[in-house]
Order: C-alpha cells, then sequence, then structure tokens
C-alpha cells in the first residue's frame, strides 16, 4: 500500500533539497538547443558541416526546397546561437559551422550510434 514502509527498511525523507542550477547556463542551453530544434535549421546545420568547408547561401537555398526568406531566417537563428560563422564577400554570405557545433553534431552521432 502507498505510504507504508515495509518492515525492516528505512523510509527517505520525499522532500530533499534538488540540486542548483545557474540560470544564465541553462538560459544558454536552452537557445542554442532550440536553435537546433527545428527541421529546416538543422538541415542547414547538417548540410554546412557535411561541406567541410564554407557554404554560399544561394546553394542552402536550393538544398533545402524552403523560400530564400525562410532559410535566411534560419541562418540568423542559428548565427545568433554562435553555431555558424557567416562571412560576406560582394553579393554573396557564406556560412560555416562553429567549433561548439561540430562538437553537438559529433555528440548526437554518437549518441544515435548505428540506429539511423
Amino acid at each position: 500500500m502507498a505510504g507504508n514502509v515495509e518492515a525492516g527498511t528505512e523510509e527517505t525523507a520525499c522532500c530533499v533539497p534538488v540540486g542548483a542550477v545557474d540560470t544564465g547556463a541553462l538560459a544558454a542551453d536552452v537557445e542554442l538547443l532550440s536553435a537546433m530544434g527545428n527541421d529546416t535549421r538543422y538541415e542547414l546545420l547538417r548540410r554546412i558541416d557535411g561541406a567541410g568547408g564554407e557554404v554560399c547561401v544561394c546553394d542552402l537555398e536550393s538544398a533545402v526546397g524552403v523560400s530564400q526568406s525562410a532559410v535566411s531566417q534560419a541562418l540568423s537563428r542559428l548565427s545568433t546561437a554562435g553555431l555558424v560563422t557567416r562571412r560576406k564577400e560582394g553579393n554573396w554570405r557564406y556560412y560555416g559551422v562553429t567549433d561548439e557545433a561540430e562538437q553537438l553534431l559529433s555528440t548526437l552521432d554518437a549518441i544515435r550510434g548505428d540506429r539511423r
């Protein structure tokens, strides 16, 4: 029966303090994870990473099949989160993955293992 203690066992307190949380780190982590938590943004990040170097925005637009505006917004969000680098050359913008993004993607690959 719930709430009863079996003979020979000790009852533990149910209201023990939980661990402290660094609210700044928590907010940063949520921003980072939410930036990756959209199909288009995540696909763009994976495609840039898979290119092995910088990718022109025009190539990304054709690869993911969404509007130029949607790609621009997605890349802006990834940039704000620190997941991609952005470089302008003439009329074109080039994007690359940051070291942090590479580490995150590598960790996700390791966690997923061969479950593809």
